[in-house]
């Protein structure tokens, strides 16, 4: 990774759009990771989640080798909360600068306490292709990108989300009579969960605002005007919420076996 492959972007008020460069790539993707991860900060709360390490490298370089593998090698990351922490990683790290020469990122400052939806439409200037994609900086998945990508074309939609089917938390029972007559330990739920990866068309941005949660107002709206297309993955995936999260996706990782590893 080159100093020419990084295009920096510093917003010092949360609430004012970036002035820089726009990237021009013909699908980037943006990543949201800015937010505090106050229910993991047992873990660490010296270091930003996305830059907590399964293995040797931070999962927000996990998300973006995902991404970079399948042909999606322009990013924008909307930095807020210990944001210079994760540019001075990209930035400086030998590991990483090596690995991964082809990348370009580009640095969105978007404040330390913006909602999603802010995040994303303080960056509608940086974004000029018709079609992005998104996710956010803690979420780990084999999702086939590039079928993602074609289901969203497909269906000629505003956006389009990944539909996931999450594991309950808790063992489930069946109860007859009194008498419970199965036990299942955390099973695949029945309905679908957003697992956090989309394709969006620009029009999105008129979705949103800066004071916006994301995933509460625009993707309400969204469904309302029927412009939100879903992709079902039934595949892995999993969100690093909590210590108990971050400790089972490096036990994966050790294990050999981590299926969002295509590389």
């Amino acid at each position: 990774m080159t100093g020419d492959a990084f295009a920096e972007t510093v917003a010092p008020d949360a609430m004012s759009r970036p002035n820089v460069t726009p990237s021009v790539a013909p699908c980037p993707v943006v990543i949201l990771c800015g937010g505090q991860g106050t229910r993991i900060a047992d873990v660490s709360q010296a270091v930003p989640k996305p830059l907590l390490p399964i293995g040797e490298m931070p999962i927000l370089w996990h998300i973006m080798k995902l991404y970079s593998c399948q042909g999606f090698k322009d990013f924008i990351l909307c930095l807020g909360h210990l944001g210079d922490r994760i540019e001075e990683f990209f930035r400086c790290d030998a590991s990483c600068r090596e690995r991964e020469q082809d990348w370009t990122i580009t640095f969105a400052h978007t404040g330390e306490l913006t909602p999603t939806g802010g995040r994303l439409k303080a960056i509608e200037d940086l974004v000029q292709a018709e079609t992005f994609m998104l996710t956010y900086g803690d979420g780990l998945s084999d999702v086939d990108l590039r079928c993602l990508l074609k289901v969203h074309e497909t269906q000629s939609r505003i956006a389009t989300v990944t539909a996931i089917r999450a594991r309950s938390p808790f063992g489930m029972l069946e109860i007859e009579d009194g008498i419970a007559t199965s036990f299942v330990e955390k099973p695949l739920l029945d309905k679908r969960s957003n697992g956090g990866f989309f394709v969006f068309h620009r029009r999105v941005f008129d979705y949103l605002s800066l004071d916006d949660a994301l995933e509460e107002g625009p993707f309400l709206k969204l469904v309302e005007d029927g412009e939100l297309a879903v992709y079902e993955h039934d595949g892995f995936w999993s969100c690093m919420d909590t210590k108990k999260d971050f400790e089972a996706l490096n036990q994966i990782w050790d294990s050999g076996r981590a299926p969002w590893r295509p590389w």
